[in-house]
């Protein structure tokens, strides 16, 4: 048959029936078979996965976010075709792009929880310490140690498993907050469960790990902003890289407008209030804050944008850690700190300390010289006192209303704080 139209090809001069003998294959044996499909190649970036730590995983952070980087649907802003190179390794923070559907891109942070000398220096350390050679499995090595294999019996996190780790968010711990990390901890499938069961022993490690390093990604996971928590959205983890929503830091807008100071000042208020006073009972303050500490997204919103240095105090349970506890110190307790570093008691911190660190770092420097007499000398003598820590705690929350009794007719109500416009030409709330 096949040699038949062979023939019949020779001989049709029509041109309709040309099409259609054109249209069967001359070779029997390929007539009822479709042609394999030549792949489309498409040319990808060079991703090393010492660059991202993929290479030093279980000892990471997670890898849910892993796919996006190698199908290209995260991108760096200098790394936007396939001859550039990555960019250096030893910084903090990146700037990238974000996408679900390849069209539309939104702005994102890709960070570090410590930087790449702490952590070589963190990982020769495991090693020496440890296995008392220069190399080795990271994992291998802290599998072995005593609170790793504490985690791995374990059926709940609880406060004798966390003790002595560096991070703030730790420093006094309740069963409560132990179990809102294990439910909501977002580099696994989400069980909601308090018990650990639905954590393999490589999921246990990276918990421990990112805990003992940096608990920025688990503050983002467990109060998350769709929940109205003042912090970016966590978007997942490769290796030893964190994405999150991007935020530009608030030294960018120690120059603005006087309009624009008031509005942010008002917002920083609104945030310390809701640190100390949140339907959850707990309080949140900071044992540090610097010029990265808090960002403001494109729409004009403030947040934290590092949550590194937060610790957490439930007032509702309490501390469940005794003294003699917090002194327990191992190889997790200093992988990216002093292991020498002395605790704050939890009951030291007062209502006041975050409104104090605020008025001596940040209000100044957004407020000083932005206004007219006699205002300017009002926010003058409020952040002369209020950096002076004399108030006590009872009147803090009086002071921070009087503050932004006197901010909020200093600030304008138009499409520059997308986040509140048009609302606030119909509310009496702005």
């Amino acid at each position: 048959m096949g040699r038949w139209i062979c023939c019949l090809c020779s001989r049709v001069t029509d041109p309709l029936m040309m099409l259609l003998v054109l249209a069967l294959s001359c070779n029997p044996s390929t007539a009822a078979t479709t042609s394999p499909s030549v792949p489309h190649i498409k040319p990808s970036y060079s991703f090393g996965r010492t660059f991202l730590g993929l290479d030093k995983c279980n000892a990471c952070i997670g890898t849910s976010i892993c796919k996006k980087f190698f199908k290209e649907e995260i991108r760096f802003d200098t790394w936007l075709s396939s001859h550039l190179k990555l960019p250096p390794s030893y910084l903090l923070s990146y700037s990238g792009n974000y996408t679900d559907d390849a069209k539309s891109w939104r702005l994102v942070d890709i960070t570090r929880l410590a930087s790449k000398y702490q952590h070589d220096r963190a990982d020769k350390h495991i090693c020496t310490s440890l296995l008392k050679t220069r190399t080795c499995s990271l994992e291998r090595a802290l599998r072995r140690t005593q609170r790793f294999q504490k985690w791995l019996r374990a059926k709940r996190l609880t406060p004798d498993l966390v003790q002595g780790l560096s991070s703030p968010l730790l420093r006094c711990p309740s069963q409560r907050l132990l179990d809102r990390i294990v439910r909501r901890y977002a580099e696994v499938p989400d069980a909601g469960s308090i018990y650990m069961d639905h954590l393999t022993d490589r999921d246990k490690l990276r918990l421990l790990y990112t805990l003992s390093v940096n608990s920025h990604p688990i503050l983002l996971q467990i109060f998350p902003d769709v929940e109205g928590w003042p912090f970016p959205r966590y978007l997942g983890s490769c290796g030893r890289l964190v994405v999150s929503a991007s935020t530009q830091p608030l030294r960018d807008f120690y120059s603005a407008a006087p309009e624009v100071a008031a509005d942010l000042a008002l917002q920083l208020l609104a945030v310390l209030r809701s640190m100390g006073t949140n339907d959850l009972n707990y309080f949140f303050y900071f044992t540090h804050v610097d010029a990265g500490t808090f960002g403001v997204f494109s729409n004009g919103h403030l947040f934290i944008r590092d949550a590194s240095t937060l610790g957490v105090i439930d007032k509702e349970e309490g501390s469940q850690l005794i003294d003699g506890q917090q002194e327990h110190k191992d190889i997790f307790s200093c992988l990216t700190v002093d292991c020498q570093s002395a605790f704050v008691s939890c009951d030291s911190i007062g209502e006041k300390h975050n409104l104090v660190m605020v008025c001596q770092d940040f209000l100044p420097k957004l407020l000083t010289g932005k206004f007219l007499q006699p205002v300017q000398e009002k926010i003058d003598s409020f952040l002369q006192h209020c950096a002076s820590g004399l108030a006590n705690d009872q009147s803090v929350n009086e002071a921070i209303a009087k503050l932004a009794e006197i901010l909020k007719p200093l600030r304008s109500c138009d499409s520059r704080f997308a986040y509140r416009y048009p609302d606030c030409k119909y509310s009496d709330k702005y």
